[in-house]
Order: C-alpha cells, then sequence, then structure tokens
C-alpha cells in the first residue's frame, strides 16, 4: 500500500462492520505503517450506508450475505456516482452471492476469515486501478447445443479476430477454456495448459495478478489462454466460487474474454452467462441439433431472466442448389429472432490448421470462416471492410473503362 500512497496526497481505507474482532484485526493492519488513514464506520450496511464518503480510497464492506436487507442496502450503495472502489468482505459466500456481486461491479470480494495480507494486496490493487482509466471488458461466451459442433474453433477464431480488431494497437484478448473435463484449446493452439486448479481450488482468494499470469500460456499471436490439463476420468465440479474470482480477475486485466464452455450445466454456469455480453450457442445443420438449441435458448431465458440473450450460430452450413434436405430458411422459421447466422463448413481447412496447432488464416488468409465471423463478431468492421472493397472495384473498373 506504500506504492500506492507514494502518487497520491492521501490514501484513506473506510471499513464498514458490526465486528469487533475483525476491527481490531483491521486497525492492526493498516495503522503500523502510518501512511494509511483508516476510518471505521461502525454497523451494518443496512444502517450505516449513508457515512460513505466519496474522498475515500477504498471501501471495505463486511457483509452477512445471508441477511436481505444488506444485500438490497449494497446495490444501492454501488448506484451512487462518484463511488471509490469498494471491497466486499463476506461471511458467508455461495454461487447465488457471487453471481449478485458480479451483477453490482464490486471491485473485489473475499470470504472470512481473511489474511490480512490478501486484504491488503486486494485493497492495494484496486487503489492503484482507481486513477486509471479503464474499461469493462467485453465477454464473448461460447456454449455446444449438442457434442462436436465445433465450438473449440469458432471460440479460436473469435479470439483471434478480436486480438486483431483494433485499428491503432491491438486489445488485449484471453481465450478462458472452462471445459476442465475434455477442453481441447490448448491442443487446437499446440500449448501447454498451465492452469493449474489444485492451487487455487480449496484458497481462490489467493488469485492474484501475479498468480493468474504464471498460469497463462502465451500464444504466439498475442493471445493469451487460461486452460487446465484435462481430466478425463474425473466428472466433478469445482467450488464457484474459484471460477468467479477467475473470471473476474481475468475480465478486470482484458479488454476481450472468450470463454468455451462445456455442455454440462454447473453450479457456477449460471454465473459465467450473466457476466457474458454476447452469447452464442452454437448447432450444427440437423434437427435434432437445432432442437437442442431451441431448448437451451428455452432454459436459459428461463434461468436468467433479464440477462444476456442467447444468439444460435449454424457452424458447418452448406447449401447445394437442387438438393434436399434443410435450408437457410427452414433454419430462420425454427429459430426466429434467436438466429444468428452460419458458418461455412470448410472442413479440410479446419483440419490442417488443427494438425498444425495455428489460426485457419495463417493457413488460409481471407479465408470464408473467418469472413463470415467478422461478419458476425465485428458487424461494423466487417460493413467498413467491405465499402471499402467496394470502392476499390468501382475504382478499378473506373480506370479500366477510361483505358
Amino acid at each position: 500500500m506504500n506504492r500506492v500512497s507514494s502518487g497520491a496526497s492521501r490514501t484513506c481505507v473506510a471499513v464498514l462492520t458490526a465486528d469487533a474482532a475483525f476491527e481490531q484485526s483491521l486497525r492492526a493492519t493498516f495503522g503500523t505503517g502510518g501512511q494509511i488513514e483508516l476510518r471505521v464506520i461502525s454497523g451494518s450496511i443496512s444502517t450505516a450506508a449513508d457515512l460513505v464518503t466519496d474522498d475515500l480510497t477504498v471501501v471495505i464492506v463486511d457483509l452477512d450475505a445471508g441477511r436481505p436487507e444488506e444485500m438490497q442496502a449494497l446495490e444501492r450503495l454501488m448506484l451512487r456516482a462518484s463511488l471509490p472502489p469498494v471491497v466486499v468482505v463476506a461471511q458467508n459466500f455461495d454461487a447465488d452471492v457471487a453471481r449478485s456481486l458480479l451483477q453490482i461491479r464490486v471491485a473485489d470480494f473475499l470470504v472470512k476469515p481473511v489474511q490480512p495480507v490478501e486484504l491488503v494486496r486486494t485493497c492495494a490493487r484496486v487503489a492503484r486501478s482507481k486513477g486509471a482509466e479503464t474499461t469493462e471488458a467485453q465477454i464473448y461466451t461460447f456454449i455446444p447445443a449438442v457434442g462436436g459442433a465445433g465450438v473449440t474453433t469458432l471460440a479460436i477464431q473469435t479470439a483471434l479476430l478480436l486480438l486483431n480488431s483494433g485499428q491503432r494497437s491491438r486489445p488485449s484478448t484471453c481465450l478462458v477454456d472452462l471445459d476442465f473435463q475434455h477442453g481441447a484449446c490448448a491442443d487446437y493452439l499446440d500449448l501447454e495448459p498451465r492452469l493449474e486448479l489444485k492451487e487455487i481450488e480449496h484458497r481462490p482468494e489467493r488469485l492474484d495478478r501475479q498468480l493468474l499470469e504464471i498460469m497463462l500460456s502465451h500464444h504466439s499471436s498475442g493471445l493469451e489462454v487460461i486452460a487446465a490439463p484435462n481430466r478425463p476420468a474425473e466428472m466433478r465440479s469445482f467450488d464457484p466460487d474459484m471460477v468467479t474470482r477467475l473470471l473476474d480477475l481475468v475480465s478486470s486485466h482484458f479488454d476481450y474474454v472468450v470463454i468455451d464452455m462445456p455442455r454440462t450445466w454447473f453450479s457456477w454456469t449460471d454465473s459465467v452467462l450473466l457476466g457474458t455480453n454476447k452469447l452464442f450457442i452454437v448447432s450444427e445443420m440437423t434437427v435434432p441439433s437445432l432442437k437442442q438449441a431451441r431448448g437451451l435458448v428455452g432454459a436459459i431465458r428461463e434461468r436468467l431472466g433479464d440477462g444476456p440473450q442467447p444468439q444460435v450460430i449454424v457452424n458447418r452450413f452448406e447449401q447445394r442448389m437442387f438438393e434436399a434436405g434443410l435450408k437457410k430458411s427452414d433454419v430462420e422459421q425454427a429459430l426466429g429472432d434467436d438466429f444468428a447466422g452460419t458458418v461455412p463448413n470448410n472442413y479440410r481447412l479446419v483440419r490442417e490448421a488443427i494438425d498444425r496447432g495455428v489460426p485457419i488464416d495463417e493457413v488460409k488468409p481471407g479465408n470464408n470462416i473467418s469472413v463470415q465471423l467478422k461478419k458476425l463478431m465485428i458487424p461494423q468492421q466487417a460493413a467498413k471492410a467491405a465499402s471499402a472493397d467496394a470502392q476499390g472495384l468501382m475504382k478499378r473498373l473506373s480506370l479500366s473503362i477510361a483505358k
């Protein structure tokens, strides 16, 4: 925290708590350096939230998440303009609490009992970012309607498109493989998976920027990848707190985050989907797959309510003239407004890219898969490129006529 105060006139941390033991621990923790002013606001957030002022560096809220009035008071506090970063220390914690804290955008959260050094590190991190201009990560999530729909290929290519979407600089982009049992992102890119779940599974509060950096796999394109070694013989879920904290940390350090989801619904799936900006269900061009996609759209809307609206991408699309079978019009009729578009079938190109462990654009620049994905993921940029191509063609035609 000394580094935080060196560039500012004053570092002031306020703690709102009704726990005398926790208050004493904080006084001992923050009172040793003499460079940090600690303000203690006695009482629960439901009774003392109005005493939180905007001139603070960081606010620590001791929260009893099992009391609805405290959660509601925290939500009202987070709606205030010019509010300092808020760090929540929860007395009890589960997936619903994690989801709520993500939705109201607290700076970070910890679970009691809290190690003093972890709390100091957390306050230091959010204080350092307070004065910096930050933007919320845009999160793209892909979930399969059926097995083998090609989700990993689309997630990887989308991440690479977003990485190269900047006009002057490359936006930082991270691909996260949450299929801990059969994930293939690292294999497709010929990378070593470095996310060691055993290191953080029982103590997710240990996960910070330094540990995250160790667990990132770096691709030659500049894409960062988070993937764990596969556990094909171990079918189990992980603590929602671990997954939520991992994604919260990733989204605070990257411009774009692309998530490859497993087909199985886990206890942490709701939280991941609720934090998503764009949610895509990947289907194949078959009747059973389209039925599964339509059912999944309905299930997600029922569970998430006003959360992100899922859109269906039909992968490996082929349409031949004068042949029987499903047509694009059939898909549009079956899915209605939930239909995002199609991605063409180019099996040879995808297979070669996977076997070589390289992006498909490296195998064939400007291929039909990348072109169509760009229209779906970055429509403004695709439209601009198409307009530029059309203008170039007209110019060449004009010169040809003039000759």
